[in-house]
């Protein structure tokens, strides 16, 4: 009877470190990061109908026209975190070489006059019908794809040497940070740096080689932004946004405005003035102004609260990963979505100069929004997958045999 009962015992036990779905509580990494990425999507679409109305009215006749695209591409996204949730993080193995192949062809063509699209000078797009989409967003994952490949199969005895340190993540960023360059776009470039500076850090680069290479990426990065003049103009405009408040610093005092009419509570959702014309792009890369001024201090810590939540979710599915792969990609996502809100919200209150990065799910824009609700979804399966503590098998075994002898 106790055999009988020892077989039947094992046959209903979950393997280690990975929970069956209806034992799953909403303590759950993989449950809390659902939850915390659907609210601010959530958030975002109420944000988007709210700060786009105006200038959407006033350009296409409808205040609904964003939101409606938003909310269709919001659509696609839920159904590739569902997909990317529901798929063993390790079948992404080898797809980021492929992927990263990819990305170097879409942002080739992105260059090629007639074939790339140019909105505002930069040619950032690519379209397919009425569809249009970013293939820098792309390049995000499939960077962390790609680095998480290379140095899972690395062991962290050889990173002692410089070229097993540098190789082939460096080349490989190069290769993306100047084809992005050339669009032009500083935010994402930046923003690929430091994924790739995180992954190796964490991957177990030494600091000797580490603090050079990123000394000598940032003072590439200060020559960029100081040799192009309307780029060095953001700068200026950042150190002193009152020097030129009609033209280089306006956007900045704008939102400054915005962020400091919401007081405690804000002015309500809807009742935005600095949407109405005031402040440009207001529902994509200054949202966080908008959400600032209707919702005010309160509503603008919890947005910074579930962004440091997510950071923190990040960094323990990542050090509870099953394997190094798993928790290479883990950090690389927690950087990304980590960095991309601090330089969005830096910028917002000029903390930090304007790049033209969007907050993530929560801003304006298709191909931001998918690949991002996809890279969580991934992150999902990895926080699901990942070790858990159990209770005790002897423990289980003694409570039935007490239960018998009773």
């Amino acid at each position: 009877m106790a055999t009988h009962s020892t077989r039947i015992g094992a046959r209903v036990r979950p393997r280690a470190g990975r929970p069956k779905l209806s034992a799953l509580s909403t303590g759950h990494p993989s449950v809390l990061i659902s939850i915390t990425v659907g609210l601010l999507v959530l958030l975002g679409l109420v944000m988007i109908l709210s700060a786009s109305n105006v200038v959407a009215f006033a350009q296409y006749g409808s205040p609904f026209r964003f939101f409606t695209r938003q909310l269709l591409w919001a659509a696609a996204g839920v159904v590739a975190f569902v997909v990317c949730a529901r798929t063993d993080y390790r079948r992404w193995r080898g797809v980021g070489y492929v992927a990263f192949a990819a990305v170097l062809l879409l942002l080739l063509l992105v260059l090629i006059p007639g074939i790339g699209i140019s909105v505002g000078g930069s040619a950032r797009w690519l379209g397919f019908g009425g569809l249009q989409f970013q293939p820098s967003e792309f390049a995000k994952l499939a960077l962390i794809l790609f680095a998480a490949d290379v140095f899972s199969r690395k062991k962290e005895s050889t990173f002692d040497t410089l070229a097993h340190t540098m190789l082939p993540l460096v080349p490989a960023l190069a290769a993306l940070s100047i084809l992005i360059m050339l669009q032009p776009d500083l935010g994402t470039t930046l923003l690929l740096g430091a994924i790739g500076a995180g992954m190796m850090f964490v991957a177990g680069a030494p600091l000797r080689y580490l603090v050079p290479t990123l000394a000598s990426g940032a003072g590439v990065a200060i020559l960029a932004a100081l040799v192009e003049p309307y780029r060095r103009e953001r700068v200026l405009a950042f150190l002193d946004p009152w020097k030129d408040p009609f033209n280089t610093g306006y956007q900045t005092i704008q939102s400054l405005i915005a962020v400091g009419s919401g007081g405690w509570f804000g002015l309500g959702v809807g009742a935005s003035r600095q949407k109405w014309l005031y402040i440009p792009n207001a529902h994509t890369d200054f949202i966080f102004a908008i959400l600032a001024e209707e919702t005010g201090l309160l509503g603008s810590l919890t947005v910074i609260g579930m962004f440091a939540f997510l950071a923190y979710l990040g960094v323990r599915t990542a050090r509870k990963a099953p394997d190094r792969f798993g928790m290479l990609v883990a950090t690389g996502i927690t950087v990304w979505i980590s960095v991309q809100a601090v330089v969005n919200m830096g910028a917002v209150s000029a903390s930090l100069p304007i790049t033209g990065v969007p907050l993530p799910l929560v801003s304006f824009g298709g191909s931001s929004l998918v690949i991002s609700l996809a890279a969580m979804g991934i992150l999902v399966n990895i926080a699901y997958q990942g070790r858990h503590p159990r209770r005790s098998p002897q423990r289980r075994n003694d409570g039935a045999t007490a239960t018998r002898g009773a």
